[in-house]
């Protein structure tokens, strides 16, 4: 299993502008993040892994804000019932990660990533660590340049 400090050897190796923030309180919430930081909870951006028949698609979003899986299915062009939510065993399987500690990069094996676009309305955003008492730091423009320029409106209303 992965943790914070193969993500910083990662992020050295890949010269990526971030920093892993280590808290003396366990977040395993996005509300429990926000509070332990004094931030608000969309500058929390949670990294969610989804399974597109079999296939591995990473999706970044912001905050508390639920993924309407028919938008993502819509974007991805096929059907709702063809994407499914990674178990908690599939997630740490494919990324090295446990649920709730995943970091939007610095996985097994790179994934496809979309990134909702609401989270490019922060400046700075924190996600997974890695560890339940970690947290990566970085700037939305860092994030675009690491995980690439896909993008979509994938939130609930």
């Amino acid at each position: 299993m992965l943790n914070n400090q193969q993500l910083a050897a990662f992020i050295n190796e890949q010269k990526i502008n971030a920093e892993i923030v280590l808290l003396t309180v366990n977040t395993p919430t996005v509300p429990a993040a926000a509070a332990a930081l004094g931030i608000h909870t969309d500058q929390i951006v949670k990294s969610l892994l989804f399974l597109l028949d079999g296939k591995p698609l990473l999706v970044i979003t912001n905050g508390t804000a639920r993924t309407d899986y028919k938008k993502l299915a819509d974007y991805v062009g096929v059907s709702r019932r063809r994407i499914k939510l990674a178990t908690a065993v599939q997630v740490q399987g494919l990324s090295g990660f446990m649920v709730g500690t995943v970091p939007p990069f610095g996985h097994l094996r790179p994934f496809r990533t979309v990134v909702e676009t609401a989270v490019y309305d922060q400046s700075v955003i924190y996600g997974g660590g890695g560890e339940i008492h970690a947290l990566l730091q970085l700037t939305t423009s860092e994030l675009k340049r690491v995980v690439g320029m896909e993008t979509a409106v994938l939130q609930k209303l």
